[in-house]
């Protein structure tokens, strides 16, 4: 039987992570990381980084057996980006904790800066594939 991994994309800044998702796809075939034992999924667009936790949870209660997600949470005026990627980040946690399977985090931020952003979309999508991939054989 394939697993499936998911993908959950945050849309703010979609040409942005649009690049990420390539990194991802990119990943899985020069590393061939999913072998012949998985598949990824079509990604599941959400509005911004707030709506990942629970994208991602539907997937997980859909079977998939990890999930990436991908996002940017930039640098405001005020301290909500802040705050909102703390409780992002804490749901994303409790969900890779509550279901026993990896979530990968290649979400840029909170607090990323507009020049700190096109620097950290390749290596953080790389990471966030590679982290499930690697969860997913050590769960074994």
């Amino acid at each position: 039987m394939k697993t499936k991994i998911g993908v959950v994309c945050g849309s703010f800044h979609k040409d942005e992570v649009n690049r990420m998702l390539a990194t991802v796809k990119s990943t899985i075939e020069s590393q061939s990381l999913l072998g012949s034992w998985g598949s990824l999924m079509e990604p599941v667009w959400v509005p911004g980084a707030f709506e990942v936790p629970l994208a991602t949870k539907r997937l997980l209660d859909e079977g998939c057996a990890g999930v990436v997600t991908l996002g940017i949470i930039e640098r405001g005026q005020t301290l909500h980006g802040q705050a909102m990627g703390q409780a992002v980040m804490s749901a994303l946690i409790d969900l890779q904790l509550s279901y026993n399977r990896p979530v990968g985090l290649g979400i840029i931020g909170p607090g990323a800066d507009p020049e700190h952003i096109e620097p950290r979309l390749d290596p953080h999508a790389k990471a966030a594939i590679e982290a499930v991939v690697h969860m997913l054989d050590v769960r074994g």
